[in-house]
């Protein structure tokens, strides 16, 4: 009893002897275009979609190309000229490389700006502390090649050890300022109550 159903199928086929009207499939796609839109008007219609969606991503693609090259220029005059290998604000101190290296940095910092704002500025002494401020900034300048050097190569003794002599130094030179003032006024008063 089991037969193919492809053969039942075939055989069904050529039995029936079921054709069509004539005109039947003209009368159908009349029928057909009637119901439903035509492709021509359809596919005007999405054309125009798809240039306004075209025009949308060139826009987009212009003012994103604009951002671009705008932003490249700005990262070019942001270039530091190789003598100047690092920004200031990237350079690595000695608190960056241990907190005790900070305390001591700090320490000696905070000093430093102590002694300067103790200072009495008068025109006697103003020549003396000119030299000593003079000396100060080359210093200060010596302290920002060395914290470029660091930045560079990362720490070393060498280095290290220079940057916390450069701070030794720098309030050295402050308590000679200090002690030089003070002779100095009290040479001068002594001069006016002789």
């Amino acid at each position: 009893m089991a037969q193919d159903l492809r053969n039942l199928f075939k055989e069904e086929q050529e039995k029936s002897h079921l054709k069509m009207n004539e005109g039947h499939e003209a009368r159908f796609i009349k029928k057909l275009d009637a119901a439903l839109p035509e492709k021509s008007s359809v596919k005007n219609r999405f054309s125009i979609f798809y240039i306004a969606a075209s025009i949308v991503v060139l826009i987009g693609l212009a003012f994103g190309a604009y951002q671009f090259f705008n932003n490249s220029e700005s990262f070019e005059n942001q270039l530091v000229d190789t003598d100047q290998p690092t920004n200031e604000r990237e350079l690595k101190s000695l608190g960056d490389i241990s907190p005790d290296l900070k305390k001591v940095e700090d320490y000696y910092l905070a000093h430093i700006n102590l002694e300067l704002s103790k200072v009495k500025l008068t025109p006697e002494n103003k020549e003396l502390f000119d030299a000593y401020v003079v000396r100060l900034a080359e210093l200060n300048e010596e302290y920002k090649q060395l914290s470029i050097e660091l930045t560079e190569n990362g720490p070393n003794e060498l280095t290290v050890s220079a940057l916390i002599d450069n701070l030794k130094l720098r309030l050295d030179l402050l308590y000679r300022l200090k002690e030089q003032l003070s002779d100095l006024n009290a040479s001068d008063e002594a001069q006016t109550t002789s």
